[in-house]
């Protein structure tokens, strides 16, 4: 039996209960939307921004009945780096366009022709295995991250302090209750910034410095940078948008579940996939990481259900606020790198294990010869770092070459055989 709703999906919240719990929806974002651009080198404030005007995107685009925030995504981490590595910011932010335009096509497919080819497209058995891919490809990165110092060696303080951001987390996690239970990212980053700030490893400085009110370093199109286009950006970062687009439908079909409404019928898978890519659109276009729906955010629609996407509203105009404020600013840049190792050790071990839980919701038997292989070779290509060249520009690899295989050998690899083994074993 549902608990009945604290909000309706349409009803306005009283002013301060408006205020409270749109903030509690931005710190439940806050901690993993900032991390991203951490990671990645990109700006945190462009970030936020982007997250907040990518969200209000996304609830116009469906209708306002889809109560969700949208905050940048983990998936694209690795390619992001490999397309700066490649070609600068702007070849990332090129990267994340495309990805968006795919997002687009898609939308337009479902809406044509039903949602149904694309469930079989991508099924839990590669789906699963990519998502295990993205959290476990990222785990030298972490431990790197937690480990060493800013010159690159082992540092027995900066190890501690992300092993107490770490620790916090994890407590949290397990024994906080009601508000602080939903944001032990953001209570693990101030107590690990507050233990690195006691050893002394936290600047001040640049937060003096700051200035309240401040324009972030926005990453625009032809003036900040002239787009070009190349083949690498396209296979680091395009086949990323299907393991996103999935995501999304998981998002979608628990959401619905949490808010007891079908909301890929209404208001529609193809608009809420449309909002999630005009959001990684945005995004790229201002020099944000491309964003996706939050499942902290739905953690905490369950928790207080309270469901209006009036909530959101409020989160995403806050967000945006939040990255005009220099000295916010300045106190996202001022943490120490040892914190975010700590934070993204349990961040990336979570994301891995969502791939393996996906798995076992839709009980995907790994007897059976055809899923056995299928995730298999997924999880050793894209862990291994496979590379794929063909000629001196054409390349693809990590996680893109390992969904490009599974969803390939999901097609090719007889289901039939596979059927009637798992119904003879049955029997």
């Amino acid at each position: 039996m549902k608990q009945k709703q604290v909000l309706g999906v349409h009803e306005i919240p009283r002013p301060g209960q408006w205020i409270l719990l749109s903030i509690q929806h931005l710190f439940a974002m806050f901690g993993a939307t900032v991390l991203v651009p951490f990671l990645t080198g990109l700006n945190p404030a462009v970030a936020l921004i982007s997250s907040g005007l990518g969200t209000l995107a996304f609830l116009l685009i469906t209708k306002g009945q889809v109560p969700a925030y949208l905050g940048s995504s983990f998936a694209f981490i690795a390619p992001i780096i490999a397309a700066k590595a490649a070609g600068g910011p702007g070849a990332a932010m090129v990267g994340s366009f495309l990805a968006g335009l795919v997002y687009a096509v898609v939308a337009l497919f479902i809406k044509k022709s039903g949602s149904a080819w694309i469930m079989r497209l991508l099924p839990p058995v590669v789906v699963g295995p990519v998502i295990m891919v993205i959290g476990l490809s990222l785990a030298s990165t972490a431990v790197g991250m937690a480990m060493n110092g800013a010159d690159g060696k082992y540092s027995l303080p900066h190890f501690s302090v992300a092993l107490v951001t770490l620790g916090i987390m994890i407590i949290c996690s397990i024994f906080a209750r009601g508000f602080f239970g939903i944001i032990p990212v953001l209570i693990g980053i101030v107590g690990g910034y507050t233990y690195a700030s006691f050893l002394g490893l936290v600047d001040f400085t640049i937060i003096k410095e700051a200035k309240w009110f401040a324009t972030p370093e926005f990453v625009i199109p032809f003036v900040t940078y002239t787009p070009e286009l190349s083949w690498k950006i396209v296979l680091l970062m395009v086949p990323v948008a299907l393991v996103t687009i999935s995501e999304h439908i998981g998002h979608q079909l628990v959401l619905g579940n949490v808010i007891n409404r079908d909301l890929i019928q209404k208001p529609g898978l193809h608009r809420s996939i449309l909002g999630d890519g005009v959001a990684t659109i945005i995004g790229s276009l201002i020099g944000g990481p491309p964003n996706t729906t939050y499942g902290e955010n739905i953690g905490v629609l369950a928790i207080t259900r309270a469901y209006s996407v009036y909530l959101f509203i409020g989160s995403a105009l806050l967000a945006i606020a939040f990255g005009f404020i220099g000295k916010i600013s300045a106190l996202i840049s001022s943490i120490p790198t040892a914190v975010m190792g700590g934070v993204s050790i349990l961040l990336f071990g979570i994301i891995a294990s969502s791939g393996l839980r996906m798995m076992i919701d839709d009980k995907v038997n790994l007897e059976n010869k055809r899923n056995l292989i299928i995730s298999s070779v997924i999880l050793v290509i894209g862990i291994g770092g496979a590379v794929l060249h063909v000629g001196k520009s054409f390349q693809v690899e990590g996680m893109a070459l390992a969904a490009i295989i599974g969803v390939a050998l999901n097609i090719i690899l007889p289901k039939e055989k596979a059927e009637k083994e798992t119904l003879k074993k049955a029997s």
